[in-house]
Order: structure tokens, then sequence, then C-alpha cells
């Protein structure tokens, strides 16, 4: 369950970089910089230097932003703003769940961090 929870808090903070407009500026199309921003935030903590490394690694297998939100409305062609609309819907209701869980596992002690 812990590592469920971890993995739902990347790809929300992956959501809302991207929804924030985040990017890079020299290729607005790759979502790198809102992974790596997710994964430092949310997953790094948790993990040694050889799967730091990995994981730097694989951003560069990432899909684009387009890809992204297209596979998010279900191969919809949609435009982008109506995507990203969806997502701060998305996040506005699913933030508070993860915040109280984190809550939850700080009053009882029950968050481990030993490195992976």
């Amino acid at each position: 369950l812990r590592y469920s929870h971890r993995g739902l808090k990347f790809m929300l903070v992956l959501l809302q970089s991207i929804s924030d407009g985040e990017r890079d500026e020299e290729h607005p199309n790759l979502i790198r910089v809102n992974a790596m921003k997710a994964y430092e935030l949310s997953l790094k903590k948790y993990h040694g230097w050889m799967l730091q490394k990995v994981f730097t690694g694989s951003v560069y297998a990432l899909p684009y932003k387009s890809d992204l939100l297209k596979a998010l409305e279900k191969g919809k062609e949609v435009k982008e703003e109506e995507s990203i609309e969806k997502i701060h819907q998305f996040l506005s209701r699913a933030t508070p769940i993860l915040d109280a869980i984190y809550e939850m596992y700080t009053k009882m002690n029950a968050e481990l961090s030993y490195k992976a």
C-alpha cells in the first residue's frame, strides 16, 4: 500500500507540473522536466544512487506531452486546454485525499524512509 501511495504521489506531482505549464522551453512537447520534478519531490528520497541513475536515464523513454494527454482522453482528439482543465479537476479532488493519507502515516509514525 505504501508503494502504491508513493507512486500515486509521483503521478499527482507530474500532472500538477504539466497542468501548471512547467516545461522545457527548447522542447515544449517533452515531459522530462515534469517527470524529474515529480521524482525529486516524491520518490528520490527512497532510492539509492543506482535507482536514481536508472530513473534519470528512463526519462528519455517518456511519451510526448501531446501523446500523454491523448491517452488520458482515451485516444480522443481534445484541445490541450480541455485536457488540462480535466487534470485540474482531478487534482482538486485527489490531492486532499493523498494529503490525508500522508498525515495519517505521519501521525502513526508509519512512513518508512529506507532506501531501495
